[in-house]
C-alpha cells in the first residue's frame, strides 16, 4: 500500500470517528422534533466535543475505563443512528444537514493531501511545522503527548512536562480528548494518526461556519462563496494542518454564535436546552483553546442585546458550563497546578515561572509599567492588527526576490506578514469592505446579506478591541493572530465577502477566485520539504479533488428550496 492510498485510509477512518458522535446527535433531535439547521449543526458540534471530554476524562480516571468508554461512545452512536432510522425521517431536512458534513469531508480531503504534497508522512509533525510557514514550535505536538501519557498510565504518575516547564493544566484538554477517544481505533509510532485525526477535528469549523451563514439567510450562491474564501485562506491552510487546537475552539464560538443569528433564537433563550447547548459551546471553546474568552465576552453580549433569557434557562446555562468547566478547573488548581501560565504570559505579560497567582502577576505588571507605558502598550496592539509597513516592505521585497530568480524566497517573504496580522492576511478580501460602500451608495444591496456583513464585521471589531485591552502589549504578549481567536478572521473573511456580494454578485465572484488563485500561489509549493521526498501525483489529484468538489459543494443552490428553518412544535 503506497503512502498516499494509507493516508487517504486513515481520513476514512477519523472522519467516519469523529462525525458517528456529531451525526447521531443530530438524528436523535430530528427524531424529536428539531427542524432548526443552525441548531442541529450546533447541537452536533456541542455532542462532539462534549463526546471528547467524557473519553479524556475516563482515561484521566482509569486507562481500562477509557477505552471502554471510546468503545462505547462509537456503539451508542451507531445505536442511536440505527434506532433513529434516518431512512424514515424527513429526506430534505437530511439532505441539508449533509451539506455540511460532505464540506467538512472534502476540506479535510483537501488540507491533508495538500500538507503531504511533497511527502513527509514518516515525519508529519515536523512536516506540518514547516510545511505552510516559517519554522514553527513544538505546539502541535503537545496534545498529542499528554494524550498518550494518560492513555498509558492515567492519573499515576503525573505525566513530565515535554517543553520546558509546561503542565498538562496549561493548555485545555479537548484536543487530546478526541485523540483519545480514537487512539483504541488504530494508532501508529510515527504521529501520523494523530496528525490526520487533528486535521479532522480542526476542520469543524467548516460545519459551525455553515450554521452561521444559514442561520443569517445568506443566499446560497453568497454562502457558497464565503466558504470557498475561508477554505482557500490562509487560516484554513496553516492552522488546519498545523494542528494546534484553535481551530476546533473557533468551530464552538461560531456555533454558539449560529445560534445567536438564527431567526429562532428568541425562543431558544427562553428554552433551557436552547440556552444550555449556547451555554456548552462557550464552555467547550475554552476547553479547547483560552484564547477564546476574547471572541466569547463580544458574543455573549451581542446575545444579550438580542434579547435577555428567563431566570429557568439561565439556569440551566451556568449548570451546562459549570459541568464541563469545573472539572478541568478542579484539574488546574488541585491535581497539576497552577494552570494559568497562558493567562500570566497573554494578560500579565511575564514570562516568568514564579508562585504569583494569575491576578497578582497582572497587577503587578500593570504597576510596574505604569499609565505610559499602559497606553502605549494599547496603542501598539491596535496598531498591530495592521501593520501596513512591514506588509508594504513583504510585498517590495518579494517583487525584487522574484526579479533575481528567488521565487521560493519570495513566497516565504510573503507568507510572513500573512501569518502574524490581521489586515494583511485578509489582503485582497479587504476589497469587499470598498465594494460594500460603493453598493451603500448606490442604494443596492441585498437584504440579508447587508445585515450579515455588518453585524459580522461589527462583532469582529469588538472582539478585535477586547483583544487588543486584554493583551499585555510586550512583544511576547501583542495582538498576533495565533495568539487571538481564530473565530476573528474566520468571520472577518466571511462577512467581507458576503459583504461584496452583497453589493454585487459579480465583483464578489472575481475577488473570491483571484484571492483563491493567489492563496493557491503561496501555499501549494513546498518551500522546505522533507529530505528525499518528491510531489506526489495521486497526492496532488487527491487534494485538487477535494477542492473541486468542496467548491461545486458549497455554491450549489439549497437541496431542498423553501424548507423552513425553524422548529417544529413539540
Amino acid at each position: 500500500m503506497g503512502p498516499d492510498v494509507d493516508l487517504l485510509w486513515r481520513l476514512v477512518v477519523h472522519v467516519a470517528l469523529t462525525g458517528l458522535p456529531l451525526a447521531a446527535a443530530m438524528v436523535v433531535a430530528v427524531r424529536r422534533g428539531v427542524r432548526d439547521v443552525p441548531v442541529l449543526l450546533a447541537l452536533g458540534l456541542a455532542a462532539s466535543g462534549t463526546s471528547a471530554m467524557l473519553a479524556f476524562w475516563a482515561f484521566w480516571v482509569d486507562p481500562r475505563l477509557g477505552k471502554a468508554t471510546a468503545v462505547a461512545l462509537v456503539l451508542g452512536s451507531l445505536l442511536a443512528l440505527a434506532v433513529c432510522r434516518p431512512h424514515r425521517l424527513e429526506r430534505p431536512l437530511l439532505a441539508r444537514l449533509a451539506v455540511p458534513l460532505a464540506l467538512w469531508a472534502l476540506g479535510s480531503t483537501f488540507i491533508v493531501f495538500l500538507g503531504f504534497l511533497h511527502g513527509g508522512t514518516d515525519l508529519p509533525l515536523a512536516t506540518a511545522s514547516l510545511r505552510f510557514s516559517h519554522q514553527l514550535p513544538g505546539d502541535n505536538e503537545i496534545p498529542g503527548y499528554f494524550a498518550a501519557w494518560f492513555y498509558d498510565h492515567g492519573h499515576r504518575p503525573m505525566p513530565p512536562p515535554p517543553y520546558g516547564d509546561w503542565l498538562s493544566s496549561d493548555r485545555p484538554p479537548l484536543q487530546m480528548g478526541y485523540v483519545l477517544a480514537q487512539r483504541p481505533f488504530g494508532w501508529d509510532l510515527t504521529g501520523l494518526h494523530y496528525q490526520v485525526l487533528s486535521v479532522v477535528v480542526q476542520q469543524l469549523w467548516i460545519v459551525a461556519t455553515w450554521a452561521v451563514l444559514v442561520a443569517a439567510r445568506v443566499r446560497p450562491l453568497g454562502r457558497g462563496l464565503a466558504m470557498v474564501a475561508l477554505m482557500v485562506s490562509d487560516i484554513a491552510i496553516v492552522h488546519g494542518f498545523f494542528v494546534w487546537p484553535k481551530l476546533i475552539a473557533a468551530a464552538c464560538v461560531l456555533a454558539a454564535l449560529a445560534m445567536v443569528l438564527s431567526e429562532d433564537w428568541p425562543r431558544w433563550r427562553r428554552s433551557s436546552p436552547g440556552l444550555a447547548l449556547f451555554a456548552a459551546l462557550c464552555a467547550l471553546s475554552m476547553l479547547a483553546h483560552g484564547a477564546s474568552a476574547f471572541a466569547l465576552v463580544p458574543l455573549v453580549v451581542f446575545a444579550a442585546v438580542r434579547g435577555l433569557p428567563a431566570w429557568r434557562p439561565l439556569l440551566a446555562a451556568v449548570v451546562a458550563a459549570v459541568a464541563l468547566l469545573a472539572p478541568w478547573t478542579a484539574y488546574q488548581t488541585w491535581v497539576d497546578p497552577p494552570g494559568d501560565r497562558l493567562i500570566k504570559w497573554q494578560i500579565g505579560g511575564s514570562l516568568a515561572i514564579d508562585d504569583r497567582g494569575a491576578v497578582e502577576t497582572v497587577v503587578d505588571s500593570y504597576q510596574a509599567a505604569g499609565w505610559d507605558a499602559t497606553l502605549a502598550y494599547k496603542k501598539g496592539n491596535l496598531t498591530g492588527l495592521v501593520h501596513e509597513r512591514e506588509a508594504d516592505a513583504a510585498v517590495r521585497t518579494a517583487v525584487d526576490l522574484v526579479g533575481d530568480g528567488k521565487w521560493r524566497d519570495a513566497i516565504g517573504t510573503l507568507r510572513l506578514p500573512r501569518f502574524f496580522w490581521l489586515l494583511p492576511n485578509l489582503g485582497l478580501l479587504l476589497l469587499g469592505a470598498v465594494a460594500m460602500l460603493v453598493g451603500r451608495v448606490r442604494r443596492k444591496v441585498g437584504e440579508h446579506e447587508w445585515r450579515f456583513a455588518t453585524v459580522s464585521l461589527g462583532l469582529c471589531l469588538a472582539i478585535a478591541a477586547v483583544w487588543a485591552l486584554l493583551m499585555f502589549g510586550t512583544p511576547e504578549s501583542a495582538t498576533l493572530i495565533h495568539q487571538g481567536s481564530l473565530a476573528l478572521p474566520l468571520l472577518a473573511i466571511a462577512a467581507l465577502v458576503v459583504g461584496a456580494y452583497a453589493a454585487s454578485p459579480g465583483f464578489a465572484i472575481g475577488l473570491t477566485a483571484v484571492n483563491a488563485l493567489v492563496v493557491l500561489l503561496l501555499y501549494v509549493p513546498a518551500l522546505s520539504p522533507p529530505p528525499g521526498s518528491s510531489y506526489s501525483v495521486l497526492a496532488g489529484v487527491l487534494a485538487a479533488v477535494g477542492l473541486a468538489g468542496f467548491c461545486w459543494v458549497a455554491v450549489r443552490e439549497d437541496p431542498a428550496p423553501g424548507q423552513a428553518l425553524i422548529a417544529a412544535e413539540g
